[in-house]
């Protein structure tokens, strides 16, 4: 009897260590979050309007540019675990390789043409091209990029399973934030020099 219940004790705790990590988005307990002091709101409050210059004739801008609609913008979405994001690609440009720490992301095309892919944990690339209307997912955490190699703008709509999925920028986060010069040469196999130009060109521009 006493080896039994070693036998389940050491099972449960075994159990315990090896549970995945969650991470994600809390459930909440009501329907909604209000923002505090806030005493009175109407459907205003879960209407967002920054998606607006896709269709009143606003001039795209010329870089690539990300706009969010994240709970930080549209503050309805606390608690909700969804997000979107609008990304615009004029030809040429990419949104450089970069991971959702808390969220899968999921990629409408809506104009134009875009080049994606992600790598898996087993370090296989997944690629692939889409046209209008096509759709792919970046599964939760992976690095993942997007490149417009057409001769147009391309335009994508992407959902996220969480109110603020975060974005870690594999460049930025490599060569802008103050890692040492040695640690990066050693982790490249290459010289500090080389590291010093990548980081150079990433500088922020006064």
């Amino acid at each position: 009897m006493a080896t039994v219940k070693l036998i389940s004790l050491l099972v449960a705790s075994l159990a315990i260590i090896i549970q995945p990590a969650i991470s994600g988005d809390p459930d909440i307990l009501t329907d909604f979050i209000t923002p505090p002091n806030t005493n009175t709101i109407d459907g205003s409050f879960f209407t967002f309007s920054g998606f607006g210059f896709l269709v009143n004739g606003t001039q795209l801008p010329d870089k690539f540019t990300v706009v969010k609609a994240t709970m930080a913008q549209f503050s309805a979405l606390n608690g909700q675990s969804v997000s979107y994001a609008t990304l615009l690609f004029p030809n040429g440009t990419t949104n450089p390789p970069h991971t959702h720490p808390r969220a899968a992301e999921l990629l409408f095309v809506l104009d134009g043409e875009l080049n994606v892919g992600f790598v898996d944990t087993a370090g296989k690339l997944y690629t692939q091209n889409l046209q209008v209307g096509d759709m792919f997912v970046f599964p939760k955490g992976l690095v993942h990029f997007q490149y417009n190699a057409g001769a147009g703008y391309a335009i994508a709509l992407s959902a996220f399973g969480s109110a603020n999925a975060g974005t870690v920028s594999l460049p930025g986060t490599l060569f802008a934030t103050g890692i040492d010069d040695v640690v990066l040469a050693k982790s490249f196999k290459t010289d500090v020099g080389v590291i010093q130009k990548l980081k150079a060109g990433l500088a922020v521009k006064p």
